[in-house]
C-alpha cells in the first residue's frame, strides 16, 4: 500500500502543540508520512522528541537562515551525537530578509556550510530554504556532493529550475499551487522524478484554504492539483511521489 509523505512541515511548532495527538492518528488513518524539519536547536530537540514517539515523523534537525544566530556548536554537536536517527538536516539555507548587514550575510553563509557539511558527512539528506537566494544556494551546492537536496517551496524562475534540475536536485510544491498558475506552470517544467509537495505548515494558505494554518490532510488536494496538472491519475501521482520522497530520503 503507497504511502502519501508531507516533504516539508514543522510539525514540532508551538502552533502545534495542542492538537499534535489528533495531528498523529490523522497521519495515521491517511497513510501519512512527515518530513519534520526545525528551526533552531531547540526545536530541534523537539523535533527528535517527537520522532521518537511516532515512526510517521521523519526528524530533520537544522539552523532556519531567520535564526542564524543559533547556537550552531550545539547544532553540530547533536547532529554528531544524533546522525543514526536523523531523517535529515534542515530547514537550513539562505534568506537576505533576514540579514540587516554583511556580517549577518557571512553569518548564515557560514551557518548554511557547516550544516551541509555535516550532512555531507553523514550522508543525511537536507531540506533547504532559498527564498530570493536561489543563485547563491546554487552556486554554494556546487562545492558539496550531496545529490539528496530539496529547494523547498520553490519559488525560482525557469531558468534557475532548469539549473536545479541539472544539478539532480529536488523541488517541492505546496498547497499554493492549488490556485496559483505560475506555481502550475512551474510544475509543468519541473523534471517528474525530481517532484515533492509539501504543506511547510503552519504557514496559512489563502483561497480555499480561508487563511487556515497548513495541515498535513492537505497534502491529498496537493497531489490531486499536481496529477491534473502532469496529466497523470492521482494513484499514478501518488506512486510517482512516493518513489520520488524515498529517492530524496535515500531510503
Amino acid at each position: 500500500m503507497t504511502w502519501y509523505f508531507d516533504s516539508h512541515v514543522h510539525l514540532s511548532d508551538p502552533a502545534y502543540v495542542s492538537e499534535i495527538e489528533f495531528i498523529l492518528k490523522q497521519m495515521e488513518h491517511l497513510r501519512i508520512k512527515a518530513c519534520c524539519v526545525s528551526m533552531d536547536y531547540n526545536n530541534s530537540l523537539q523535533t527528535l522528541e517527537l520522532g521518537e514517539t511516532n515512526d510517521l515523523v521523519l526528524p530533520f534537525v537544522g539552523i532556519h537562515p531567520e535564526r542564524a544566530n543559533d547556537k550552531l556548536e550545539d547544532m553540530s554537536c547533536l547532529i554528531e551525537e544524533n546522525h543514526s536517527s536523523l531523517a535529515g538536516i534542515g530547514e537550513i539555507g539562505l534568506d537576505p530578509a533576514y540579514a540587516n548587514d554583511s556580517d549577518d550575510i557571512k553569518r548564515q553563509n557560514q551557518v548554511f556550510e557547516t550544516l551541509l557539511s555535516l550532512a555531507e558527512k553523514f550522508n543525511k539528506p537536507v531540506s533547504i530554504h532559498s527564498r530570493k537566494s536561489l543563485d547563491d544556494v546554487l552556486q554554494i551546492m556546487t562545492s558539496y556532493s550531496t545529490k539528496h537536496a530539496l529547494l523547498h517551496w520553490f519559488d525560482g524562475n525557469k531558468k534557475q529550475l532548469r539549473e536545479a534540475m541539472d544539478m539532480g536536485f529536488f523541488v517541492s510544491y505546496g498547497p499554493v499551487m492549488i490556485y496559483a498558475n505560475d506555481k502550475q506552470t512551474l510544475l509543468s517544467k519541473t523534471d517528474e522524478s525530481q517532484v515533492l509537495v509539501e504543506t511547510d505548515g503552519p504557514v496559512r494558505f489563502s483561497r480555499c484554504f480561508e487563511m487556515k494554518p497548513g495541515q498535513v490532510s492537505f497534502i491529498p488536494s496537493v497531489i490531486f492539483c499536481a496529477s491534473k496538472v502532469l496529466g497523470k491519475s492521482f494513484d499514478e501521482m501518488t506512486l510517482l511521489l512516493e518513489k520520488n520522497t524515498v529517492s530524496f530520503l535515500g531510503i
